[in-house]
């Protein structure tokens, strides 16, 4: 199957980007390597290509009533400027993806309310139907956003200075999740100046940091005038191994369409105080009252070895879970991992272990997120 590429592939090929198959597009997943961009990300600033994912527009007076059916999240809590993330759930109450959404209010230029919802790649095909299927008919119309523009993520520490160096914008009053329009101007923006971007103060990473969202030629030349002045480009590797020190999940690991918010640790997505109907509440209800059997719990391992995708969590030498997200974490210098246990074994400081190439290795059942600024 050809794979395909975003707007800056060539770039990320030419700042030394090795390319891998992810998701149907060829993606970098390093550059310089994965510790030294992580550190980057965590210290200064860092950049990621994520034009892969998908962002949609969802126009129309009841917009937000129709999507509000589909979510557990009361999206009311939300007004223009500001987003929430949250997850698409089946009748079963499993998550068919997670996603942000984006209230841009009402816009004149449609003359109806306005919503952004950024999908993940590998679900985007299924995640675009599912909505058609369920918002259209309540008279939504549903456009893709980003076409072949690009996504870009700017994140770190740094990452708001950088941002108002080249846009003259002062993003002090931006609050987390809040977005805007702004615009690049001046000479610092070098040839991206005049260009026109959706900022929304949003990432993967456990840091501070933008979501950028421009058409391809300026963000073309936004990446190039990052990486000129020293912006460190990041790759898949580096974002997985942040957002896992973050404790962020990673669908179809940690959460897929055979899990719910409440077994996957997502409980505070879950507003069934709010009195409308939402696919998957009567399931959640259940959940909610009864209790959850399993749950996804954080685990930091004691020795060296590195717990994997799919590797056995022992109780006295019993398999009683599934590794469902691991890595080494450069900031604390030990492996961490997410894990899915019976819920009597959730307990923060229960003892278990994991089977990582015929050994048991100890591991303790720790708070998330692993790190935290």
């Amino acid at each position: 199957m050809d794979m395909k590429r975003t707007p800056l592939f060539e770039a990320a090929q030419a700042a030394g980007g090795r390319m891998v198959p992810f998701a149907g597009w060829e993606m970098a997943v390093q550059f310089e390597g994965l510790v030294s961009e992580h550190r980057a990300v965590r210290n200064h600033c860092g950049m990621f290509d994520i034009s892969h994912m998908g962002v949609l527009q969802l126009q129309g007076d009841g917009a937000k009533d129709a999507l509000q059916g589909l979510v557990p999240t009361d999206l009311f809590r939300i007004g223009p400027g500001e987003a929430c993330y949250t997850v698409l759930l089946n009748e079963q109450g499993g998550i068919i993806d997670d996603l942000i959404i984006y209230d841009c209010g009402w816009q004149p230029d449609c003359q109806a309310h306005s919503l952004l919802v950024v999908i993940n790649a590998a679900c985007a095909e299924g995640d675009t139907a599912w909505l058609r299927r369920h918002l259209e008919p309540k008279g939504v119309a549903i456009s893709d956003r980003k076409g072949d523009g690009v996504l870009l993520a700017l994140q770190g520490p740094a990452a708001a200075a950088r941002l108002e160096a080249l846009s003259g914008c002062d993003l002090a009053s931006l609050p987390r999740f809040g977005h805007r329009q702004i615009q690049l101007n001046g000479s610092a923006a070098g040839a991206a100046a005049g260009a026109a971007l959706f900022v929304g103060r949003t990432g993967y990473t456990g840091e501070d940091g933008f979501e950028l969202l421009l058409e391809a030629p300026a963000g073309v030349a936004l990446w190039a005038q990052l990486l000129a002045e020293g912006v460190a480009p990041c790759g898949l590797g580096a974002r997985d191994s942040l957002r896992l020190e973050a404790a962020m999940h990673l669908y179809g690991n940690d959460m897929d369409a055979s899990t719910t918010p409440l077994e996957a640790g997502l409980g505070w997505l879950v507003h069934l105080e709010m009195p409308k109907p939402f696919i998957g509440r009567e399931v959640l209800e259940k959940q909610s009252a009864a209790g959850v059997s399993k749950r996804l719990v954080g685990l930091k391992l004691q020795g060296r070895a590195i717990a994997r995708h799919g590797y056995p969590v022992l109780h006295n030498g019993s398999a009683v879970g599934e590794i469902s997200s691991g890595t080494w974490s450069p900031s604390l210098e030990e492996a961490i991992a997410l894990a899915y246990v019976p819920t009597p074994l959730a307990k923060l400081g229960t003892a278990l272990a994991v089977e990582i190439r015929g050994k048991s290795e100890p591991a303790v059942v720790v708070k998330r997120p692993f790190y935290r600024r």
